[in-house]
């Protein structure tokens, strides 16, 4: 077990009735959904430049919620689909709480760290400065409809995550796709 997995049952712990001593049944099932489901959550909110440490509490914070909307008998239909819901919405509260709090908007460009050998780090960067000069110049809702899609979410729970018709999700992703592939050269793909 993580010690990220480790904190989310000590809250999950926490907030039910220390009675048994150990984790029930819906407790495992979340801590499962948890570990399945964390990276892309995590991708998720990067994509949409959340800072590392406010992510990490996004995710533990849907994954409370999670356990709580379970543990009330809600339904359980489509909780991967929930869950980018219910973090793209904290998110959306995160920046707006930040937004007033800071005065300086380019807390929120900050992106996660990575450790590349120096060559490695060239060709990355060589690759995303294309991508990324496409991807930014797409507006805001097609960045987020690409990056739910990129984690694997469909059509219909884009669309319910974003609060836009099915119709929208599809145009939105093919004017993204095209434009990604016109810049790469590459045949477009779905």
């Amino acid at each position: 077990m993580t010690a990220l997995t480790s904190t989310l049952l000590a809250r999950l712990t926490s907030a039910r009735a220390a009675s048994a001593p150990g984790p029930t049944g819906l407790e495992q099932e979340v801590i499962s959904l948890f570990e399945q489901l964390r990276n892309p959550l995590l991708r998720y909110l990067f994509s949409l430049r959340v800072p590392v440490a406010d992510a990490e509490e996004i995710v533990q914070e849907a994954f409370l919620l999670l356990f709580r909307h379970l543990r009330a008998g809600k339904s359980r239909e489509n909780l991967q689909g929930w869950l980018f819901g219910v973090a793209h919405n904290l998110a959306l509260r995160n920046y707006e709480r930040l937004r007033r709090a800071v005065a300086d908007p380019e807390v929120y460009l900050q992106q996660p760290d990575a450790d590349p050998n120096p060559v490695e780090r060239f060709e990355m960067l060589e690759m995303q400065q294309n991508l990324l000069a496409v991807v930014e110049a797409l507006p805001a809702q097609d960045q987020r409809c690409l990056a739910l899609r990129a984690e694997g979410l469909r059509y219909r729970d884009i669309a319910r995550v974003l609060g836009i018709s099915l119709g929208s999700v599809a145009n939105s992703l093919s004017r993204s796709l095209t434009r990604l592939s016109r810049r790469t050269g590459q045949q477009e793909v779905r």
